[in-house]
């Protein structure tokens, strides 16, 4: 199926359209309406480089991934999309495809943790400068990244103060100084917000989250749609080879097809508990785009289709109160991660952003991260009611 129109009518399809079947054409041979699972690492030569459809070696190419790939890209609005093992192999490949020693990156300074240590501990001694800043001051931004930068690289929102960052502005930043955009959208998935269209050159996924959705699968996503800079990266990924491998993109193709209901429910269920915590006894602080109140929240509105699944609590108690908290719930289960279907509960000091700890980066120690899954809203709110009951005298 095209990415961009619907055959009958000429019309553009719609996002849930593209997730069931951009990539996912039925098999000729038998109709199967799934396109069948290709485990083979090599292919057959119809004599010496006489290749069938282009295959020859897994890491190369694999029709199960391709067609993961063919799907990220029409989701995104890319026309490139490259699949990996995980979402800092991902980002990886894309640093060593468009950096060289001595460039600069300048990073947000509330940035995933994993991406913090993957710049300044593995590619720093490579010779890859790292510049963590504050992306809501733009003025900021623009002087730190005239002084000289190969990536600006910001979420939004991030992980996990939620902070909203103007896409468009920060690539007019970027570009006026010869820059590129990257644009980590793991919180807000490609059915929330689409960084390309906003300006951004390049957007990266931790497809274990939103994407695959079940947390059952690992995996990483490059979407780009500048045919230079996706050849580039699209040689790093069969030179290196950090690609996902079948399995992988089948489970990612599966979880894709329902992200569009997946995030409707997650928002809708994150939005009446961020408004339920508010003003909740032991509660300093909610910080969730959809609240009215939040400094981003006009912003997260104009760029965002709705707010998301993550919330970040802040707890007067400090941090015995969050790690009580943290501790005691039934429904929302302490474990790393975010994006599945049940409820995770993330204690981001200790856990998700421990790398980062006595930098800028550093979490906030009274603070608490949910992933609201799609469990019945009352339900977890009484989970939540419980457990934060718990901190009163």
């Amino acid at each position: 199926m095209p990415h961009s129109s619907n055959g009958q009518t000429g019309r553009a399809a719609g996002f849930n359209t593209r997730a069931v079947h951009a990539g996912q054409e039925f098999e000729p041979r038998t109709g199967a309406v799934v396109p069948p699972l290709h485990f083979s690492s090599t292919y057959a030569q119809e004599g010496i480089g006489g290749l069938r459809a282009g295959y020859e070696y897994g890491r190369g190419g694999n029709p199960t991934r391709d067609a993961l790939q063919e799907q990220l890209a029409a989701l995104e609005g890319g026309r490139h999309a490259y699949s990996f093992g995980s979402g800092l192999a991902a980002e990886d490949a894309l640093i060593r495809a468009l950096c060289s020693p001595g460039d600069r990156i300048v990073l947000g300074n509330d940035a995933y943790g994993g991406t913090y240590r993957l710049i300044s501990r593995v590619l720093k001694p490579w010779g890859i400068e790292n510049r963590p800043i504050d992306m809501s001051q733009l003025d900021r931004v623009r002087t730190v990244v005239e002084q000289g930068a190969r990536l600006v690289w910001v979420e939004t929102p991030s992980n996990p103060m939620m902070k909203i960052t103007d896409i468009t502005a920060l690539a007019d930043i970027a570009h006026d100084a010869g820059a590129l955009l990257v644009v980590d959208n793991t919180f807000a998935s490609p059915y929330l917000q689409n960084p390309l269209a906003l300006g951004a050159d390049v957007v990266v996924h931790s497809t274990t989250k939103y994407i695959g959705g079940h947390s059952d699968v690992v995996g990483g996503a490059v979407v780009l749609d500048d045919d230079e800079l996706a050849e580039k990266v699209g040689f790093v990924q069969f030179a290196v080879g950090a690609v996902s491998g079948p399995m992988d993109a089948f489970l990612t193709t599966r979880g894709l097809k329902t992200l569009g209901v997946r995030m409707e429910r997650h928002s809708e269920n994150a939005q009446r508990i961020a408004e339920w915590l508010v003003g909740r006894p032991g509660v300093e602080k909610v910080l969730y785009p959809g609240l009215p109140d939040h400094p981003g929240h006009e912003l997260a509105a104009k760029q965002m289709r709705r707010f998301g699944g993550m919330i970040s609590v802040q707890f007067t108690g400090g941090e015995a109160a969050a790690r009580k908290v943290a501790e005691s719930t039934r429904l929302f289960t302490l474990a790393e991660s975010l994006g599945g279907i049940e409820s995770l509960m993330n204690y981001p000091s200790e856990m998700t952003h421990a790398s980062v700890k006595g930098t800028e980066l550093a979490v906030p120690e009274n603070l608490v991260r949910l992933s609201v899954g799609i469990e019945d809203a009352d339900d977890l709110i009484a989970d939540l009611d419980a457990a934060i009951a718990q901190l009163q005298p």
